[in-house]
């Protein structure tokens, strides 16, 4: 699992963890049953505090994406096919959700988004 996070994007860099854990569970690179590395190994490799990776760990434990047991570690929770897809619909609804607040402060209309969402869905046949 390779993760990445910045400190320079506004995001707070446990939400950062948070989403790319989320991310390889939706790809399938991270499937029920694998281990994550501790909070403490994962802080240190990623050179952030082990508060960061901990409030990472659980909140992704307090939304059934991961199960941690003492002594043994923490790991992929069991993903039911559709509760995986609807936590990916989910996700997709939060980003549309700040896209059209992004779009309408700049002056985007509905029609200018339908043709932008369009012109994506063409490249990506």
């Amino acid at each position: 699992m390779n993760l990445i996070i910045s400190t320079t994007n506004k995001e707070p860099l446990f939400l950062q963890i948070k989403d790319q854990i989320k991310q390889h569970i939706y790809s399938g690179e991270l499937t029920e049953g694998d281990a994550l590395p501790s909070m403490r190994v994962l802080a240190k490799n990623l050179k952030v505090s082990v508060i960061t990776t901990k409030r990472a760990y659980e909140e992704l434990e307090q939304e059934g994406y991961l199960v941690s047991t003492v002594g043994r570690g923490t790991f992929v929770a069991g993903q039911q096919p559709q509760v995986l897809r609807e936590w990916q619909i989910r996700e997709i609804e939060n980003d549309l959700e700040k896209l059209v607040k992004a779009s309408k402060h700049i002056g985007l209309t509905k029609v200018d988004l339908k043709e932008m969402i369009d012109i994506y869905f063409e490249e990506e046949k």
